[in-house]
């Protein structure tokens, strides 16, 4: 083996470390540059990277809030409904039961959205929802009507109903007098405000004075306290108070009036009531309105 001097180790050591020296001071010194530079553009693309996912994410997130339908709040279906007219809405415990209640609920449901029940008199949803800013929508015992159609528009049908007038058990009014002693001075019949009941007792009794209370509970509570003779509304509602809490009452007249319920909606707001008659339809289709009006009827 040839063996090296310990000078020439040294001096080439030294070559080898200007040689070291020279490269890091030119090559190396570009290189080291060029690498902070690509890990800068690296980071610049990463950083772009995130910031194009950022926007993708929060454009997709735009897009699932914003479903195109004009509501109040992300999400949400804020429904309108007067609670006192059982078995269509009533509270129980604090909480909205019947069969619009349901309805609504399954409404938002096929929606994708989370259903908001709001409290207002009856005959101040209508007006509510023409105004906007209060709820995106009605459903409360609505008839289909051309005076409401025109303040809002009326989704599809759901449920059809009629009118029956109900009087206390033992008094002069029967079923076999009651047109007749219904159409008199002096006779007082207790509606709810704003609805088709009042109007009917308006156009077919007109010597009778038609009472308007808030609800309908409160107009078989003056009919059972003897400050009404008798209280006019939809049939379904009767037929509930006199099982549940009126059994000292009894129907004297049904009117076949066909009335057909339905939800209101802005006349503002097409897609919102295109999206509930979709809905509608799906719940028909399904079977699931049937289930509901057997559940509550």
């Amino acid at each position: 083996m040839k063996k090296f001097s310990k000078f020439a180790v040294l001096a080439a050591a030294g070559v080898m470390v200007a040689a070291l020296a020279l490269f890091g001071c030119s090559s190396g010194g570009s290189a080291s540059s060029a690498s902070a530079s690509s890990a800068s553009g690296s980071a610049s693309a990463a950083s772009a990277s995130a910031s194009s996912a950022s926007a993708s994410a929060s454009a997709s997130s735009a897009a699932a809030a914003d479903t195109g339908l004009g509501l109040l709040t992300d999400g949400k279906l804020v429904i309108g409904t007067s609670p006192d007219y059982p078995p269509f809405e009533n509270l129980e415990n604090g909480e909205y039961v019947g069969l619009d209640i349901e309805i609504g609920k399954a409404v938002a449901a096929e929606l994708g959205l989370e259903p908001e029940f709001k409290t207002l008199q009856f005959d101040a949803i209508i007006p509510a929802v023409a105004a906007g800013g209060q709820v995106d929508m009605g459903i409360s015992g609505f008839s289909v009507d051309p005076e409401r159609a025109k303040e809002i528009n009326f989704s599809d049908s759901y449920y059809i109903d009629d009118q029956a007038i109900a009087v206390m058990k033992g008094g002069d009014i029967t079923a076999d007098n009651a047109d007749e002693a219904l159409n008199a001075d002096g006779v007082i019949i207790a509606v709810q405000s704003g609805t088709t009941g009042e109007a009917y007792v308006q156009e077919n009794y007109p010597k009778a004075t038609a009472q308007p209370y808030g609800n309908s509970t409160d107009a078989f509570a003056a009919m059972q306290a003897g400050q009404a003779n008798a209280v006019c509304t939809n049939k379904a509602v009767v037929e509930r108070m006199l099982k549940d809490a009126y059994q000292d009452a009894e129907v004297v007249k049904s009117i076949a009036t066909g009335e057909e319920y339905a939800i209101v909606v802005s006349k503002d707001n097409a897609a919102l009531l295109s999206a509930v008659n979709d809905a509608l339809a799906k719940l028909s289709a399904s079977g699931e309105i049937d289930r509901l009006v057997d559940q509550y009827l």
